[in-house]
């Protein structure tokens, strides 16, 4: 493990400027604490008000108004142009079978898919993976710290919060010249990622509290991926259960 943490020690002191240096991988299953509570839930008011007022209505618009496949073709494109950012955290986190496979998929819809518009990659069972820089963190043992509620981004972690600045270095709006173009991309894979969700809304009212649902859920989730979907045990804790109904 030591050999490994060598090759990465600038990554990992970056990730100590937020949470902390950590030795081993085991210590990314501790489970963060919700210490900002009340402040996260005065956030998740203002993100809940945000989308009911602008994001929602916008999703809802653009799916009306836009056939399906103009969509999937959308999305497709959307997925693939940010799917470098993915195998640079392949590389980050020294998963060779994983990174050849990656960058085949990439190839394949750049030039078989049409810049993306098409998915044949997955047919071909290069199926898409999802990585980041905070899963990077927590593959090599960066602690994941306090449970956050971010303005309009949602649900994070304050390891995952220090990843999610690091990944916009890796988006390529960042690169464009024609800022207004960054922009659109942008608005665009907000809108993308709404519409997916349209319909979630009548879910989350099963719950009696889904600030809390959201929250496990949300962190629950971060651990299954950062073990490639299969976290030890001890990766979850018990949580009360104080959001079903």
């Amino acid at each position: 493990m030591s050999s490994r943490l060598s090759k990465l020690v600038a990554l990992l002191l970056v990730a100590g400027l937020a949470s902390g240096c950590a030795t081993t991988r085991q210590a990314s299953t501790q489970q963060p604490v919700d210490r900002f509570e009340s402040w996260n839930r005065s956030v998740y008011s203002f993100n809940e008000a945000l989308d009911r007022v602008v994001a929602k209505p916008v999703a809802t618009v653009y799916v009306a108004v836009t056939p399906k496949p103009v969509r999937s073709g959308l999305a497709n494109f959307l997925s693939n142009i940010v799917y470098p950012a993915v195998i640079l955290q392949d590389a980050l986190q020294l998963k060779p079978t994983r990174f050849v496979r990656d960058t085949g998929r990439l190839l394949v819809n750049t030039t078989v898919g049409i810049g993306g518009l098409f998915d044949p990659a997955t047919k071909l069972g290069l199926e898409s993976n999802n990585e980041d820089f905070g899963q990077t963190l927590g593959y090599w043992g960066v602690p994941s710290g306090p449970y956050l509620m971010l303005p309009a981004l949602g649900p994070s972690t304050l390891r995952d919060t220090v990843g999610t600045v690091a990944d916009h270095f890796s988006q390529p709006e960042s690169y464009l010249a024609n800022k207004a173009l960054g922009w659109g991309l942008s608005g665009a894979r907000l809108v993308d990622r709404r519409a997916s969700l349209l319909g979630t809304e009548t879910a989350l009212k099963r719950y009696l509290d889904p600030y809390a649902f959201i929250r496990n859920s949300y962190l629950q989730r971060r651990q299954f991926l950062i073990y490639d979907g299969n976290p030890p045990e001890q990766a979850f804790e018990e949580e009360p259960d104080d959001d079903t109904p």
